[in-house]
């Protein structure tokens, strides 16, 4: 940042917080647009506005890596308050990170589908007392990007979606596509599809979506696990964008935060009026129609992927933090509460926006807020 030569003296102290406070809440969003003039400071917070209570040492913490970004913008600004503490996320996927929960490997992890039953049952060995439970804390929509030479805007709806995917339309001049896009030049190429290689809640929020609202054309029952035949895989949400990222005639899917460096994302038909695109105002839109489903101090939501309401991108996924509702364990458990703290606050919550995820909505993160500060 250039600073006026005048009043420098007197504007020093100031602009030292405020560059730091930009260059905490930059982290992962790769200059997204929106707070490049220096909004991020403001809509972030201070670290002194960070409770650091009596956290201390290190938390190991695995899973989404849908949530990365954010995970990595929190841990910047957490840490710059709390020095005593040490957040190690690995983001590993939805799949390991419940796994490392449920064994017992870290203090808390993330995923990107609420616990079943049985992963429930199993945290029960871990939770000295209690269980594990969803905290709803990062939405956000699931981008399909392409990678088409020549074509900068695409339109499907999830018929075609679940037929590409499925290895039913394998070039990109099929009829279907050319329905949905009259204007553009699709050209005689193959198409190559990506998916996750890793247990991901991504791929599970993702088919959930073709389940609800393409089910003849997607005959599978969803999961954290790919399922369908054919196409490419690749590791991790990083993992997927890149390939596609250089892969002509490529498409993939990856949550928006991943939709870096010209990366082009499609426009979904949802029966609405218009297409909508991939953003997180309009992925905010559909995630408030959520519901919460969990029992108890579970807060698992159950998300609304066929809505047809204007301006609303049902393709979404909700990323929740997993700890223990009790027996947390004694060395982890201050750390874990501060930090989750943070991010279900005001200020955490704001710095999702600034890294491409929707903020969860006001009636739900208050009920988050409440759950966290009974752990124990």
């Amino acid at each position: 940042m250039k600073l006026q030569r005048m009043n420098r003296r007197a504007l020093a102290l100031g602009a030292l917080a405020v560059s730091g406070a930009l260059a905490l809440t930059a982290c992962g969003s790769d200059d997204t647009g929106g707070n490049s003039d220096g909004g991020g400071s403001s809509n972030a917070a201070a670290p002194s506005n960070v409770k650091c209570d009596d956290a201390k040492g290190q938390l190991l913490a695995d899973g989404s890596s849908a949530q990365k970004n954010a995970i990595d913008a929190w841990v910047k600004q957490f840490t710059a308050a709390c020095q005593g503490v040490q957040i190690n996320y690995k983001g590993g996927g939805s799949g390991a990170g419940v796994t490392a929960f449920t064994q017992g490997q870290v203090a808390f992890a993330g995923s990107d589908s609420a616990l079943k039953p049985e992963e429930v049952t199993a945290s029960k060995k871990v939770c000295s007392g209690g269980q594990g439970i969803d905290l709803p804390m990062v939405g956000g929509p699931i981008a399909v990007g392409y990678n088409v030479d020549g074509v900068d805007n695409l339109v499907l709806d999830a018929p075609t979606l679940a037929k590409i995917f499925n290895n039913q339309i394998t070039n990109w001049n099929d009829k279907q596509i050319q329905k949905l896009n009259p204007d553009a030049k699709l050209p005689d190429l193959k198409i190559q599809a990506f998916h996750r290689s890793d247990d991901s809640g991504t791929t599970d929020n993702f088919t959930k979506y073709l389940m609800a609202t393409a089910k003849s054309d997607w005959p599978y029952d969803g999961g954290k696990t790919w399922q369908a035949k054919g196409g490419q895989s690749a590791s991790g949400s990083s993992g997927v964008a890149q390939q596609v990222k250089q892969t002509n005639g490529a498409i993939g899917y990856f949550e928006l935060s991943y939709a870096k460096d010209g990366l082009k994302t499609v426009d979904l038909d949802t029966g609405a009026a218009q297409p909508v695109k991939a953003t997180v105002e309009n992925a905010t839109k559909a995630i408030s129609e959520a519901k919460v489903v969990g029992t108890g101090k579970d807060l698992a939501l159950e998300l609304n992927y066929g809505t047809k309401a204007e301006g609303a991108y049902p393709m979404v996924l909700v990323t929740y933090e997993i700890v223990c509702d009790k027996g947390n364990k004694a060395d982890t458990l201050p750390g874990t509460k501060a930090f989750l703290r943070y991010i279900a606050s005001e200020d955490g919550q704001k710095i999702l926006a600034e890294n491409d995820y929707a903020p969860i909505p006001a009636d739900i993160i208050s009920q988050v807020r409440t759950t966290i500060e009974g752990l124990s």
